[in-house]
């Protein structure tokens, strides 16, 4: 295979697209194991389908800008080599589905050329940083906290120290502690603060969903803005030395902590600032190009297309922003999807009438900034032509669902059916809920919450139910989740499993028994707490009855086939499994790649390339003896207890562990650079030839 790339783009993006490349060709060879290939191609934003033979692309939009030019650059890639469907995530991102995998590196390619990467949008990296899609124009910030998304995103992007985690890292940024881009169940969130006239952040550290849901601990409730990125290096390698690298459901940050206790997390973490690259990094605001306002003439007589319908969109879509004078328009999607023909149209109606930043809101719908007054009603014709007015921007009526059965792995039942149906029902049956902000409904396909449903005022999660001999698709019900009105959040708890065709009647439930007997000015997640979970358990009760059930029960929504379970091999990850000879040869690359980062002078990329030779040498041995590994640390441990204490390597008196953590003793100068890399490049040689030894036994 070869790829036609600009060689005007990225040189770092050739790089990656070209061994791209080379290893998918490698792979359909059969010189790649076939699990070690999907660890990489992961974090290349290339993800296997629930449909054999196709990928899903990731595309990593940090904090979810995008211009209208790469909006239709995007369209045009997915038309050749996709399905002609755009899918908005809730981590701001936008997915193309039904790629070949030998189309892929063409993709990147084309992509790139409009400054569109894919580089560790999936697999066990720094995913895509989200923050709040309203950074820099919210009338309530304290400071536009993008640019400092934007600092932390390139500053991890092909870093070295978080290209194979034990599992993935979510970091998010809120404008304010209205907290809208959820940094309470993230691994790292930022929420700004001032004081004493510095600028600085709350940082929690230690969130995320998934089946078993974990708030994020305060870290600090004050950090100077140049500490950010220091603070955040220094976790990540903390999580990639004592991560759980085996059990891959306990291969996160919150279980790390877990186990260790904060006060040992924070001391290691404290540990590391000697080694960092930078002990002060600024963040340069300057970054963001100032908004480009646009000077089309308008009809300022010109009336809305719909009275009625302009006016509900203006009350829920549309907000003045701390600029005064100009305003943002908020878009609402059906399951963030967006056609590609669309997607042209929306582009060029965003550049006719708003500034070239558009961003990609984590309820999967998309913003349009610096709009002036006198356009609203144009814009709102032309949107309302190509489908994008519906008025309930974030509202209840506004679910946010993962792809879930149409295309995921892991998908059980059908979210995206479900959300549709439940909209349809709101919109005929619960016309002014477009006006309720507090209750947010989310729905995931499966338990690992790529939805939020953990989250959620109302959530609901794709499962399975049994009846005699038969299957059936089915929803757990989830309440009480999401912003608790002080700033924080707080995990929903499940209530009871329903089939999934009696869920409309479930939200119907709901939101008569809330609307009969909330008490005045009641919050939802106020009245739930207050009715105690049992109340909702004998109210839904009648809609979990699995011994009355109709044909149409054994249809998932949106499909006319009868169910049947299907869940693959999960993809959010990295693998587990590491064979010894491609370890091997994958550490002499990591070797390769420290001695050029001590020519090129970057010390502190070159130490840390050079641990992992130390870190995977070791692990190879540990495998052929069939030692389980499960984190770094633990490799240490195990290597002095099986091989050192053997005699059968040494390390001048000392410990492998010590030799190894000389990397957070030590400040990254170019002296230790150079002896760390050169001693690393020893070890791996004797490890090459004890393992040779005993192949040849």
């Amino acid at each position: 295979m070869s790829v036609v790339i600009d060689p005007n783009i990225d040189p770092a993006a050739i790089h990656d697209i070209k061994e791209l490349d080379t290893k998918i060709s490698q792979f359909l060879a059969g010189d790649i194991d076939s699990e070690k290939f999907r660890g990489f191609r992961l974090a290349r934003g290339v993800y296997g389908q629930r449909q054999l033979g196709v990928q899903m692309i990731r595309i990593k939009l940090p904090y979810g800008r995008i211009t209208p030019e790469q909006l239709v650059r995007i369209a045009d890639v997915s038309d050749e080599f996709a399905s002609g469907n755009l899918h908005a995530t809730t981590r701001q991102d936008i997915q193309i589905h039904y790629v070949k995998l030998t189309d892929t590196p063409t993709v990147w390619a084309k992509l790139e050329e409009k400054e569109i990467t894919l580089r560790e949008a999936c697999g066990n990296t720094v995913r895509n940083i989200t923050a709040s899609a309203t950074a820099g124009i919210e009338p309530n910030e304290l400071f536009d906290v993008a640019p400092y998304a934007h600092a932390m995103y390139k500053y991890f992007l092909r870093n070295p120290i978080c290209q194979e985690l034990g599992r993935k890292i979510k970091i998010a940024f809120s404008s304010s502690d209205k907290d809208t881009a959820y940094t309470w169940i993230h691994d790292l969130g930022f929420i700004p603060r001032i004081e004493n006239g510095k600028l600085g952040f709350k940082v929690v550290v230690g969130g995320g969903l998934g089946a078993q849901p974990f708030m994020a601990q305060v870290a600090f409730e004050f950090l100077e803005a140049d500490q950010l990125i220091p603070y955040a290096e220094a976790v990540l390698r903390i999580f990639d030395r004592y991560g759980e690298r085996t059990r891959r459901n306990k291969a996160r940050m919150k279980y790390l902590i877990a186990d260790i206790g904060f006060e040992e997390f924070t001391k290691l973490v404290e540990q590391e600032r000697k080694a960092l690259k930078s002990q002060s990094f600024k963040i340069a605001l300057e970054v963001l190009l100032a908004p480009v306002i646009p000077t089309t003439s308008v009809d300022t007589n010109l009336k809305p297309a719909d009275a009625d319908k302009y006016e509900r969109w203006y009350k829920t879509n549309v907000f003045e922003q701390k600029q005064k004078g100009f305003f943002a328009v908020q878009v609402k999607l059906l399951n963030g999807d967006m056609k590609t023909a669309t997607a042209r149209n929306f582009a060029a109606i965003a550049d006719k009438y708003a500034d070239k930043d558009i961003r990609i809101t984590v309820n999967q719908g998309y913003l349009l900034k610096f709009v002036k007054p006198e356009y609203l009603v144009a814009l709102f014709n032309e949107l309302n032509t190509i489908g994008f007015a519906e008025p309930g921007f974030d509202s209840t009526a506004d679910i946010t669902a993962c792809p879930g059965t149409d295309t995921c792995n892991l998908g059980i039942a059908s979210s995206t059916g479900l959300t549709e149906e439940l909209e349809r029902v709101m919109k005929q049956e619960y016309k002014d809920i477009i006006y309720n902000t507090d209750i947010k409904i989310k729905i995931s396909g499966c338990m690992n919450a790529c939805g939020q449903h953990s989250a959620a005022n109302i959530g609901f999660h794709g499962m399975s139910l049994k009846s005699g001999e038969l299957v059936l698709p089915a929803m757990q019900v989830l309440l009480g989740g999401g912003l608790t009105g002080n700033g924080k959040f707080s995990i929903s708890e499940k209530v009871i499993k329903v089939p999934s065709k009696n869920t409309p009647d479930v939200l119907r439930a709901l939101l008569n028994d809330y609307d009969e007997n909330q008490l005045e000015g009641e919050y939802f997640n106020d009245y739930f707490q207050r009715q105690t979970k049992n109340y909702f358990y004998q109210l839904l009760k009648p809609f979990g009855n699995t011994k009355e059930l109709t044909q149409d029960h054994f249809l998932d929504w949106g499909s006319n086939e009868a169910y049947e379970t299907l869940v693959g091999v999960g993809e959010c990850a990295g693998v587990m499994v590491d064979l010894v000879q491609i370890l091997l040869m994958e550490t002499n690359e990591k070797l390769a790649k420290a001695k050029a980062a001590l020519e090129a002078g970057i010390y502190a990329d070159g130490i840390y390339h050079a641990y992992n030779v130390f870190i995977n040498s070791a692990k190879a041995l540990l495998l052929a003896k069939e030692v389980t590994c499960n984190t770094q640390h633990g490799v240490m441990k195990d290597f002095d207890t099986n091989f050192v204490a053997t005699g059968d390597f040494s390390f001048d008196g000392l410990s492998f562990r010590d030799k190894v953590l000389a990397i957070n003793q030590n400040e990254p100068t170019a002296a230790f650079a150079t002896q760390y890399i050169n001693d690393a490049e020893v070890f791996i040689n004797q490890v090459i030839a004890m393992r040779n030894k005993q192949v040849a036994v």
